[in-house]
């Protein structure tokens, strides 16, 4: 059998050669590769370089990376940034001069299907188990199911994000195989060799349920150690294909070079056995980190209000970056105890104890419970949905609502 390598080098080859020919002739005006800096980008936008050796080393020489100190890292990056991301693409809607115009002429996007979205999460998850013909644990098995296919497809359009930008920096935005290979290396690698490396490591949601329904293959669990090796030639081979094209173009970009290493490092990581705790503190505080602070950019050159105290408020906040970093923070860490009762399963750490102490138990026990599951459900399905319309930047009036990345 061929390994990744050997299938893409010689078709990459040939495309870095059509590349370096037709990218001199689209070349866009001389900037800087960056978004906001070597030094801003190195902290929000190529955060997996400097969380991948800081958690290896937190973890190094304990036999459970959970009781070692990078819990302690991990519960500061959940309380600081978990929430916040998730409320990020809605407080950008609905919260910012730049895109208050769009609400009036994509209501669809913005305002229609957000409601129905949280109307049906609050329909399936508040009734009671004899209202409906299935009982809520069997509702909230089959959300968790479809909630982890929408959110592994939200993490790798994020990576596709993020080179898209980067590729716009290098005035290569509108060279479409580029655009093509940046989509296939964000959903091969940061995609579906994360399904793989899940479904390896059992934690893909309610892997149980699929195993049971007949839904997994059984070669899955008897071939672990062929399918790691074939992930891993295949993850070496993409990626090192992909720097070989972006040594090979005009105007070589040092951005997206890094940030093709960071997201394959993550995924190196998943594919190590038994370092499910590692790869989950790496992946998702990265994801979190970059949403956050592409949000405190965003609107950050939008108009001043014509009038309203709070309109004004926001705006003053809106137009300082670490102002608004800090409010998503603060968000964050107040709403932690409510959306844990959703997101964290039986026997995993509930952080917000660490903040709240009695009354985030309380919470887990009270009559509130299916209200606070609806909430996080809806709350997550409608951020996959605004993330894609606040950065759908093929539209021209998202392009000038988020003119603060888009400059």
């Amino acid at each position: 059998m061929e390994s990744g390598a050997s299938i893409a080098m010689p078709y990459v080859a040939g495309r870095a050669a059509e590349l370096a020919a037709v990218v001199p002739h689209a070349r866009a005006p001389a900037r800087s590769p960056w978004l906001c800096g070597a030094v801003w980008d190195g902290f929000w936008m190529q955060s997996a370089l400097w969380l991948a050796p800081l958690a290896l080393w937190l973890a190094y020489g304990y036999s459970d990376a959970a009781k070692s100190p990078l819990d302690v890292l991990y519960f500061g990056l959940t309380a600081l940034f978990w929430i916040g991301h998730r409320l990020s693409s809605t407080y950008l809607a609905y919260c910012t001069e730049a895109y208050r115009p769009l609400l009036r002429t994509q209501p669809v996007r913005f305002v229609v299907l957000p409601l129905l979205i949280a109307a049906a999460c609050f329909a399936v998850f508040v009734p009671a188990d004899d209202a409906l013909p299935w009982p809520r644990q069997e509702r909230l098995i089959w959300a968790a199911i479809v909630d982890y296919t929408f959110v592994t497809y939200h993490f790798a359009a994020q990576h596709f994000g993020a080179l898209s930008l980067y590729r716009s920096r290098a005035g290569r935005g509108a060279c479409r195989w580029t655009r093509r290979m940046d989509r296939v290396f964000a959903l091969l690698i940061g995609g579906f060799l994360v399904l793989v490396a899940d479904a390896l490591a059992g934690a893909v949601a309610y892997q149980n349920e699929w195993i049971d329904r007949g839904y997994f293959p059984d070669f899955i669990a008897s071939s672990q150690d062929d399918i790691r090796l074939a992930a891993t030639l295949l993850l070496l081979g993409i990626t090192a294909a992909m720097l070989l094209v972006e040594a090979c173009v005009a105007r070589f970009s040092l951005p997206r070079v890094l940030y093709f290493v960071g997201l394959a490092t993550m995924v190196c990581i998943a594919l190590r056995p038994r370092s499910l705790f590692l790869f989950l503190v790496i992946w998702t505080s990265q994801h979190w980190i970059l949403a956050v602070g592409l949000t405190s950019q965003t609107a950050s050159r939008e108009p001043a209000p014509a009038r309203g105290l709070l309109r004004g408020a926001l705006h003053a906040m809106n137009a300082r970056p670490w102002a608004l970093v800090l409010f998503l923070a603060a968000i964050s860490m107040l709403l932690l105890p409510f959306f844990e009762v959703e997101a964290v399963g039986q026997g995993d750490a509930y952080y917000g104890e660490r903040l709240f102490g009695a009354f985030a138990t309380a919470l887990r026990t009270s009559s509130w419970v299916p209200v606070l599951v609806a909430l996080g459900f809806a709350t997550g399905f409608v951020h996959y949905l605004l993330d894609r319309s606040v950065y759908r930047f093929s539209n021209a009036d998202v392009r000038a609502a988020a003119s603060g990345l888009t400059r």
